[in-house]
C-alpha cells in the first residue's frame, strides 16, 4: 500500500454481500432498507470486490468489515469476516485494510475465531455491542481482547445510537445502552496496550466519548456515520485542539459516501491545518502504516 499517494484513509466501511451471492435488490433486504430509511439514502450493498474498486477509483484506502452475530439467521448471501479478510489480503492489499469480527457471546469459539482471523491477515477487529448484545466491559469479552492486544491490533467499537433496527418493531431488539462509550473506559484500563477506536459521534453520549479519548492515550474517535455539518460544537472544538491527533476520517460507507462527507466537512469550523491528520496521518500511525 502506497500511503504517500493516498488521498485519505476511510476507517469505517461495510461489506454486506458475499462475492458468491446471487443478484438481489438491496431494498429487498429488511436490514439494509431500515438503514437506508434512517440515513435518508438509497439502500446499497457492496461485495469486497465492489468496495475495493470504488475506493481504488478515488485513490483512498478503506478499513472494511462485516459484523459477526451469533444469533443472526444463516444467510449465505452475506459476506463472512473470513471472506473479507482473505479476499482483501489476496486481491486488494493495495487499497483495503480488513478487520475481523467475532461475537464475544460465542465464548471459547470467539477466541478461536479471532486467532484464525489474525492468522489470515486481520488488521484489527470490529465490535457492535448493541447488535451483538454485550457490554464492552463484560468479562465475557476479555479473552477476545487478550488475543487482540497480544497481536498488537486495534479494536473498533460502535458507540452511540445506531441505524441498525431503527424504525422497526422494538428497534429490532437492539438495545442502545450497550453502546455508551463510557463502558470502554474500563476496557482501556484493563487493556492499556490495545488501541480502541470509538466509532461515530456518540449521540447522545458525545461528551463521554471525548472524556475517554482525552484521558486514555490509546483511545481514538472515528467520525463516521454522521454528516460533519451535524457535528456537535464540542466535537468540532476537540477536533481542532486536544484531540486533533486522535480524530479519524470515516464514512460508514455505503450509507455515506466519501464525497458527501468531505464536502460537508467544508461547512464546519474544523481548521484546515488539522484536516491532513483527520484524513490520513492519524489513521496511518494508528494502523502501523506510517511512523
Amino acid at each position: 500500500m502506497d500511503i504517500d499517494s493516498l488521498v485519505a484513509i476511510d476507517v469505517h466501511t461495510h461489506v454486506h454481500k458475499s462475492v458468491n451471492a446471487p443478484q438481489a435488490k438491496p431494498e429487498d433486504n429488511e436490514h439494509l432498507a431500515a438503514m437506508a430509511a434512517y440515513f435518508k439514502t438509497a439502500a446499497a450493498s457492496f461485495t469486497v470486490d465492489d468496495l475495493a474498486a470504488y475506493y481504488r477509483d478515488r485513490n483512498m484506502a478503506a478499513v472494511t468489515f462485516t459484523i459477526d452475530q451469533r444469533e443472526a439467521p444463516e444467510d449465505p448471501s452475506r459476506a463472512t469476516p473470513m471472506e473479507i479478510i482473505e479476499r482483501a489480503r489476496d486481491q486488494h492489499a493495495d487499497i483495503l485494510i480488513p478487520f475481523g469480527s467475532v461475537d464475544p457471546n460465542r465464548g471459547a469459539e470467539a477466541v478461536k475465531l479471532a486467532k484464525s482471523q489474525i492468522e489470515a491477515g486481520a488488521k484489527g477487529f470490529k465490535f457492535h455491542p448493541s447488535s451483538q448484545a454485550f457490554m464492552p466491559n463484560d468479562r465475557l469479552a476479555y479473552p477476545v481482547y487478550e488475543v487482540i492486544q497480544e497481536a498488537g491490533l486495534p479494536a473498533l467499537f460502535h458507540t452511540g445510537q445506531t441505524g441498525a433496527g431503527a424504525g422497526t418493531r422494538g428497534g429490532g431488539g437492539i438495545r442502545l445502552a450497550y453502546s455508551n462509550p463510557m463502558h470502554l473506559d474500563d476496557v482501556a484500563v484493563d487493556f492499556p496496550d490495545m488501541p480502541i477506536i470509538l466509532a461515530h459521534p456518540s449521540f447522545p453520549w458525545q461528551e463521554e466519548a471525548l472524556s475517554v479519548a482525552t484521558h486514555k492515550p490509546l483511545v481514538y474517535i472515528d467520525l463516521s456515520g454522521w454528516s460533519p455539518k451535524y457535528f456537535a460544537p464540542i466535537l468540532v472544538q476537540y477536533a481542532n485542539t486536544l484531540l486533533k491527533d486522535k480524530m479519524l476520517f470515516g464514512t460508514d460507507f455505503p450509507v455515506l459516501t466519501p464525497e458527501r462527507w468531505m464536502s460537508d466537512l467544508e461547512k464546519t469550523a474544523i481548521r484546515d491545518e488539522v484536516k491532513p491528520g483527520i484524513f490520513k496521518a492519524n489513521a496511518a500511525r494508528l494502523l502501523g502504516l506510517a511512523k
